[in-house]
């Protein structure tokens, strides 16, 4: 295969900015894209080349398919990367590009069919010996759900066949909510994913979400980069990740390794990929989905692995072999990740929008920022209210913990509500800090006023005062 010269990135944010920085490292031209809002982003400012897609509104510019591979034309890219969201599980995109003539960075559309599908990559899991929860093999029709619910038994979920996320997902207590349950969840699925497919499966009560890193090249070779923990979610999104898992015995992980690699050689899957699986208190594993795409969490396996993931997107997509086996890839200390969304934990994680007037991102060893953004920049509603991605490596759980809990203290935010103090409550929970961590824990745990009663610690109050006196300054000048 030809070398990759110039890549475009199909995307924005922080994710655009961490692609293009591996990809320049490595000799390749970098084409940014962007919509009217973003015209000012970093993204933009540190690509080689840059293309303008059109309006604010993501079916204008990141979601318009023929957009995007005009200014590929445009620019003479020979490759495109999605990262992750927006069109990057989207088969119908990886085949156009493929028909373009250029390269996708993921795996192929073929691939991405039969692992996208939540019911088509439950048959195929069963197939493979892959442990799957109690349910129905695939989606139900409106005559055999309740049937089939009474078989399960209640409690059980309700599960949106060809998205996740949440959407479509309805928890049933009991056979007379059964029906209106169904009806509410074919709905959601319908709006959300334009498919109103839904399948059940037993409940399991505190489960751990616990994902495995996987790769794979195009010459039959595939291994597994340890595991995720991403339990500490809410509304079924992930705000803390963490590798590898607390309290996970090594038989486990290497059960869960071995399952995901026999699903995605099963697939003809290559590239990056991620299988994610839900654990109960004695470590019975079972598949849940499987993501086509760099996971927004992979900094953590690459604190302690060491391995560029995408730069190994990039290799393997040159047809380049993977240079490493199985039992060569290192596993060194502890790494967490905290998502710092623009969002008010005080209001039910409303999305917050403004002008970041201050935004520094914090420094110091073992700490990692990807970041989308910077001083002076609109934070704006049309997409994804992500902000940064704060990385903590330490040589053991808790040493990463107390790095990233100094970090997000440090991380000066001013203009937008966010995450921060949410995360960082969590991050001192003495729960979360003995790993007592399920998807529940969120629920179970935080309740809004607690930002507002617990005491500042003297850091807080010193950087509350630092807070002060810049604004005083920006308001008044300097003091007399």
């Amino acid at each position: 295969m030809k070398p990759i010269r110039t890549l475009l990135v199909a995307n924005r944010g922080e994710i655009a900015c961490r692609i293009q920085r591996t990809a320049q490292r490595m000799g390749i031209r970098t084409v940014a894209v962007y919509s009217e809002v973003d015209r000012y982003a970093p993204h933009v400012e540190m690509a080689d080349v840059r293309y303008f897609l059109g309006g604010s509104a993501s079916h204008e510019s990141y979601l318009n398919i023929p957009k995007l591979l005009e200014a590929a034309q445009a620019t003479g890219a020979d490759a495109i990367h999605p990262g992750y969201g927006f069109l990057s599980e989207n088969p119908a995109f990886a085949r156009a590009v493929r028909e373009a003539g250029l390269v996708f960075i993921g795996p192929s559309p073929e691939a991405m069919e039969r692992l996208g599908n939540k019911v088509a990559a439950k048959l195929l899991a069963q197939q493979v010996g892959v442990p799957l929860v109690p349910g129905t093999p695939q989606a139900v029709t409106d005559g055999e759900a309740l049937q089939e619910a009474k078989r399960i038994g209640f409690p059980l979920l309700i599960k949106a066949a060809a998205g996740g996320g949440g959407k479509g997902m309805r928890k049933v207590e009991s056979e007379e909510a059964f029906l209106e349950a169904l009806a509410r969840a074919r709905s959601e699925a319908q709006a959300a994913f334009g498919d109103p497919s839904v399948f059940l499966e037993r409940y399991i009560p505190r489960p751990r979400h616990i994902e495995i890193q996987v790769l794979a090249d195009l010459h039959g070779n595939a291994v597994y980069l340890y595991e995720r923990e991403c339990s500490i979610q809410r509304r079924h999104q992930k705000v803390i990740e963490e590798a590898p898992a607390p309290h996970l015995s090594e038989k486990t992980r290497q059960a869960m390794g071995e399952a995901a690699l026999r699903l995605v050689k099963a697939a003809g899957y290559t590239q990056a990929g991620t299988v994610e699986f839900i654990v109960d208190a004695d470590e019975n594993f079972y598949f849940l989905e499987v993501n086509t795409r760099l996971q927004v969490e992979h900094p953590v396996t690459e604190a302690i692995t060491g391995l560029d993931l995408v730069e190994w997107q990039l290799r393997i997509a040159q047809g380049q072999a993977l240079s490493f086996s199985q039992e060569a890839i290192p596993r060194q200390g502890h790494a967490i990740e905290a998502r710092i969304y623009a969002e008010d934990p005080r209001s039910g994680f409303l999305p917050s929008t403004g002008i970041l007037y201050k935004y520094r991102p914090p420094t110091g060893e073992g700490v990692r920022v990807d970041n989308g953004y910077e001083e002076g920049q609109p934070v704006p509603l049309f997409y994804d209210p992500m902000l940064a991605k704060v990385i903590a490596w330490g040589p053991t759980r808790e040493a990463a913990i107390q790095r990233l809990d100094k970090a997000l203290l440090e991380f000066a935010i001013v203009g937008v509500h966010t995450t921060t103090d949410f995360v960082r409550f969590v991050l001192n929970h003495p729960a979360f800090q003995a790993g007592q961590t399920h998807t529940h824990f969120v629920e179970e745990h935080f309740r809004p006023e607690v930002l507002d009663s617990r005491p500042l610690t003297p850091e807080e109050k010193a950087a509350l005062q630092t807070l002060v006196d810049w604004i005083a300054y920006t308001w008044y000048g300097p003091f007399s």
